[in-house]
């Protein structure tokens, strides 16, 4: 496999409160990696920075082998990283197709469009021109995937694609998800559900207090240390 995102030393701060401490973190290409801890333990300030949400050293973020920390989200985008954040974020003026064609304004080229999110959630073409805030969670958690698809990235960040969905949504999700992937996209999963992060994923990290305390593949690891890593224990 290739190397397609690597973090070394990777620190954050919101002001002076510093949230992430030397982050190393290695990622191939077609890979789906989670990323697992308890509240506050710095997994989404993790994605932001990758994303460009949040600033950082140029050589603490290599992506396909060239610094790109502290360079705009815009620009991170343009590269080929794509975000699903939290809470779906959809603007509530515009309509799903409206959402969905924000995507396009990397203008990177790929297998991604219209009709090929329409193929892999159905549902959004029957209510494309429907203002996104009536859409349900897991609607709604569509579009933004979808949106996200319409970069056509080479690596899509997910943060908590299970938050608020009852469990037969969160299934088609990341049934979904896991279409996404095997066409080879490479992701990254933050999620609170333990048990799910690890069934979708190959790999582990788990972060605690801003800082890295345990990776593991997801199959045959030793419980007892991840729960020690999870809770600082």
């Amino acid at each position: 496999m290739t190397l397609l995102l690597r973090t070394r030393d990777l620190s954050a701060f919101y002001g002076d409160f510093q949230a992430l401490f030397a982050i190393n973190v290695d990622i191939e290409e077609g890979e789906t990696v989670a990323v697992i801890g308890a509240n506050g333990a710095g997994k989404t300030t993790f994605l932001r920075t990758i994303a460009g949400a949040l600033p950082t050293a140029p050589q603490a973020v290599l992506f396909a082998g060239q610094p790109i920390g502290g360079k705009t989200a815009h620009d991170i985008v343009r590269l080929g990283i794509a975000m699903v954040p939290e809470g779906r974020r959809l603007f509530p003026s515009l309509t799903v197709e409206e959402n969905l064609l924000l995507g396009t304004h990397s203008e990177r080229k790929g297998p991604w469009s219209l009709k090929r999110v329409y193929e892999l959630f159905p549902r959004l073409r029957e209510l494309r021109h429907l203002p996104a805030p009536s859409l349900s969670g897991g609607q709604q958690q569509m579009a933004a995937i979808g949106r996200a698809l319409m970069s056509n990235p080479r690596l899509l960040l997910c943060d908590e694609l299970s938050l608020g969905l009852a469990p037969v949504v969160i299934r088609d999700i990341y049934q979904c998800l896991g279409a996404i992937t095997a066409e080879g996209t490479t992701a990254v999963l933050v999620e609170q559900d333990i048990n799910r992060a690890l069934d979708a994923s190959a790999r582990f990290y788990c972060f605690q207090e801003g800082r890295l305390a345990l990776t593991a593949p997801t199959k045959n690891f030793d419980r007892a240390a991840l729960t020690a890593a999870y809770f600082g224990l």
